[in-house]
């Protein structure tokens, strides 16, 4: 008997977009990168995104801790590797910021040669690198900065992106030294903390240095209340992946940085 409906012998795919499958190298405190990025993505409209994630034991966000945990990065990207992502996102700013000026390129650097042993060649990036590379793409040179970190870590992330050929001229640290705090930081005080800064001739305002301080409801509302772009580590972060994967870097209620694909 003949089925009523017979199935057919090259089954028409559930998507015709692509997946890219994306790797995330995040402290094992962190909860807010692996909510704002993907929910960044979700608004591209010509790809899909699954996202893999690998932890370093982080708690405290301290030299000591930071460094302790750059050293299990070796681990976390051989399990990426085995998932054969697409592209790896380091996902820790501080971590690689803390370590001196250019770190962002040797992390890079030896994450690409790590992979290239185990046979894959995915796009390496950072989300110090990427906030380097958002800042650029706006043609920002004078900016605002707002982070969570304890005070010598904050100067340490101005002092690096000053390395980088961008003038500071005003940031805050919001002093929250628990990482899993600084994933509860409110949106009013991050606001209130920008309110503060001097952003006369800015070009700029990174409203979030730190991919675990909540940003993604606050670059629209700030962009509008302060006159000038806002990005955040998040939103360089999925700048950065987009434009790695050759995909338009356009995604809406982003931010300037997201809204022209450039």
């Amino acid at each position: 008997m003949t089925p009523l409906h017979p199935t057919p012998l090259h089954p028409t795919p559930l998507h015709s977009t692509p997946l890219h499958r994306i790797g995330l190298v995040v402290p094992s405190s962190n909860v807010t990168v692996e909510t704002e990025v993907p929910a960044l993505l979700a608004r591209h409209a010509g790809a899909r995104f699954s996202f893999h994630s690998s932890r370093m034991r982080m708690h405290t966000v301290s030299p000591e801790e930071l460094r302790a945990m750059n050293d299990q990065r070796g681990r976390c990207v051989d399990e990426l590797a085995d998932a054969g992502v697409d592209a790896l996102l380091y996902a820790c700013l501080v971590a690689l910021m803390a370590q001196g000026p250019g770190e962002h390129r040797r992390a890079k650097e030896a994450v690409a040669t790590q992979l290239a042993a185990a046979g894959q060649a995915p796009a390496v990036l950072s989300s110090a690198g990427a906030l380097v590379s958002g800042l650029h793409a706006l043609g920002a040179q004078r900016i605002g900065l707002v982070t969570p970190y304890l005070l010598p870590l904050a100067k340490q992330v101005v002092e690096y992106l000053e390395s980088e050929g961008f003038t500071v001229q005003s940031f805050a640290a919001l002093e929250v030294g628990d990482n899993a705090e600084v994933g509860c930081i409110p949106g009013d005080r991050v606001l209130d903390a920008a309110r503060g800064l001097d952003l006369t001739g800015a070009d700029a305002l990174v409203i979030s240095a730190c991919v675990q301080m909540p940003s993604l409801d606050l670059v629209a509302p700030a962009e509008a209340e302060f006159g000038l772009p806002v990005l955040s580590a998040a939103t360089a972060g999925a700048h950065a992946l987009l434009r790695a994967l050759e995909l338009p870097a356009v995604l809406p209620g982003a931010g300037a940085l997201l809204a022209a694909g450039g």
